[in-house]
């Protein structure tokens, strides 16, 4: 005979398809010692104060006159009827995390426009993930509350505020759906319409055709005829679908056409101080046009020409001591210096 014990069979869980609650023939209410293996219609219920499981029986025999300690041993918690809930997850921790998620998520609700960088909200996110992380796992848990709730009464207009607008949202979002949902209903119940108006106007022509047929007319000139008659019809229906389509499209608003690129960026251009002439009688220059070696790779002496007199006469035509004295006067006049304050009366050089 063998000595080894047979494995234990895995709990058999369930989910409720009235509820949606997860349930275990192996529950057994630690008050009154019932289990669901012997009555399969018992509930279970826990309170988010200390999350114990106990049977509906023994919530209502305990806590229907008012708050009670928790009847497990070692807890002691005070605990209200009201508060019990049935259990959403197997798992009693993923309901514990789950609750305090959502309560620190209808605190902690500023959004990221709210902030001026995205490092700002980055960070923001990053204090609320620790303090719900401190939450679930029991650590510093009174500096941790004593910052949620420094928190709630700092914030509280501003935490209302996100509250409404987030309600608002969801109800946007499910008018928008509501229409949405009508929209395709109104859509089917069309194409149902089409379809029955067709399939009407078919057997009409079909009881057209054999009258006519019945009354001497010629095969082949009705058949020509009812299919013109019923292509004209398939015609106009497309017709009117298309217009319908194009009704619903949105006005495109025509945009505004863009400005010229100006390069200077307002600068005034003037006339400038020198001419630029077709050849210069130096050495340097005059070398340069006769060496094959730099003219073959497209090198042209009458660039570099033009970029030495431009350097030479770039500072003609800027009077610092004028400048200064009008971004003075501006200064006395308005309290604002301008940044542009000599940019535009500054004379660009260019080749004539």
């Amino acid at each position: 005979m063998s000595r080894i014990a047979p494995p234990k069979s895995a709990p058999v869980s369930k989910r409720d398809p009235r509820t949606g609650v997860v349930q275990s023939q192996d529950d057994v209410c630690p008050v009154c010692k019932s289990a669901r293996y012997m009555n399969p219609s018992l509930r279970f219920l826990v309170n988010p104060e200390c999350y114990h499981k106990m049977c509906e029986s023994c919530v209502d025999r305990m806590f229907s006159h008012g708050p009670a300690a928790c009847p497990i041993k070692g807890c002691g918690r005070t605990l209200r009827k009201h508060r019990f809930r049935e259990q959403t997850f197997e798992d009693i921790k993923v309901e514990r995390e789950v609750d305090i998620r959502k309560k620190v998520g209808a605190t902690f609700n500023r959004r990221e426009e709210d902030f001026e960088t995205l490092l700002a909200f980055n960070d923001y996110l990053n204090d609320v993930e620790d303090i719900t992380f401190n939450l679930i796992n029991g650590i510093d848990l009174e500096e941790t509350n004593k910052k949620f709730e420094t928190y709630t009464r700092a914030h509280g207009k501003e935490i209302e505020e996100n509250a409404q607008m987030a309600v608002q949202e969801r109800q946007s979002f499910s008018a928008a759906q509501k229409l949405e949902r009508q929209q395709a209903r109104e859509r089917r119940e069309a194409a149902r319409r089409e379809e029955e108006e067709e399939k009407r106007e078919v057997e009409e022509n079909r009881r057209d055709v054999l009258n006519r047929l019945a009354s001497g007319a010629d095969a082949e000139t009705v058949a020509k005829e009812g299919q013109r008659v019923q292509l004209k019809k398939r015609m106009d229906r497309q017709a009117a679908t298309e217009r319908q389509s194009y009704r619903r499209l949105k006005t495109l608003t025509k945009p505004e056409p863009e400005a010229p690129i100006d390069p200077f960026d307002g600068l005034r251009l003037v006339d400038s101080y020198f001419t630029l002439q077709d050849d210069y009688i130096w050495e340097g220059i005059q070398e340069a046009r006769k060496d094959v070696k730099q003219t073959a790779g497209g090198y042209d002496v009458g660039d570099y020409a033009h970029r030495s007199l431009v350097a030479a006469f770039s500072g003609l035509g800027v009077f610092v001591a004028d400048e200064i004295t009008q971004r003075d006067q501006l200064a006395q006049n308005d309290g604002v210096v301008s940044e542009d304050v000599g940019l535009k009366d500054a004379k660009m050089i260019h080749a004539a």
